[in-house]
């Protein structure tokens, strides 16, 4: 497979809500509306938080499945990985904050709950990512870090979902956490396949060597 191919896919993915999010964020600076409103954020500086990391995840972490990239540039790989973990941290703890403080809109308790495992799940995978790779375990770190992308591009799968699924389903707060669910779960499933696709041989990556 090309080595630009799975990130180009990636950032294809990620389009939608990085452009969402560029969008809220010239929104929150004064600039004209270009979504559709939404209740007030009692305090906007989760909210950009969110944004910021979500894009800086979204499109730099794409660059990380480039496996021939990870191979000629294993310096570049370490150090974008360690901007990476902390970007994914601020996703998932925003994004937790978001959940439990923000006004809820539609979904109900149900969607509620899955952004809450989604949020606190993809923050205990980092922190099992990081473990693995001060063990110099890179196999598992790198099963750990798929996991984690897939959940913070659950957004980018969602516009899918909810797209065709409330065509079918029509909208109501359980099509709404229903389909956003399924985002997240189609993720972590292509992920989980990506897993096993990867050859066993690239778990003598470069990186094994370096601190």
């Amino acid at each position: 497979m090309s080595t630009w191919r799975v990130p180009a896919a990636l950032v294809a993915l990620s389009l939608a809500p990085v452009l969402a999010g560029s969008a809220r964020l010239i929104e929150l600076s004064g600039g004209p509306h270009l979504l559709p409103s939404r209740v007030n954020d009692p305090s906007p500086v989760p909210l950009v938080a969110h944004i910021v990391s979500v894009i800086v995840y979204a499109v730099l972490g794409a660059f990380q499945f480039g496996a021939g990239l990870r191979r000629r540039r294993a310096g570049w790989h370490r150090a974008s990985g360690r901007l990476l973990v902390l970007a994914g941290m601020v996703v998932a703890l925003s994004a937790l904050w978001l959940t439990l403080f923000y006004p809820r809109a539609e979904g109900g308790d149900l969607l509620f709950a899955f952004r809450l495992l989604a949020g606190s799940g993809m923050a205990a995978i980092l922190v099992l990512g990081v473990l693995a790779i001060k063990r110099r375990d890179v196999a598992r770190h790198r099963v750990w870090m798929t996991r984690a992308y897939a959940l913070a591009l659950g957004a980018g799968t969602q516009v899918f979902t909810l797209g065709i699924g409330e065509t079918i389903l029509g909208e109501s707060d359980l099509s709404e956490a229903l389909l956003q669910g399924a985002g997240w779960t189609i993720n972590l499933a292509v992920a989980e396949w990506f897993i096993r696709w990867q050859p066993a041989r690239r778990s003598a990556d470069p990186v094994v060597k370096s601190r």
